[in-house]
């Protein structure tokens, strides 16, 4: 099956990009704020808080 150019050209444009550092987050990040929401939501639950309503 032909493939749409030749492999050796394969990632040539992410070789090109320049590299820009990431910036620092504000919130953490969605796994670690499902982590804590999920506790939270279990010691609501065992201190016999009010449960979630559904509208």
């Amino acid at each position: 099956m032909p493939s749409h150019g030749s492999l050796t050209k394969a990632g040539k444009v992410r070789k090109q990009t320049p590299k820009i550092p990431a910036k620092p987050r504000k919130n953490p990040a969605p796994r670690i704020r499902n982590r804590i929401e999920y506790r939270r939501m279990l010691m609501r639950a065992q201190q016999g808080g009010p449960a979630r309503r559904r509208r």
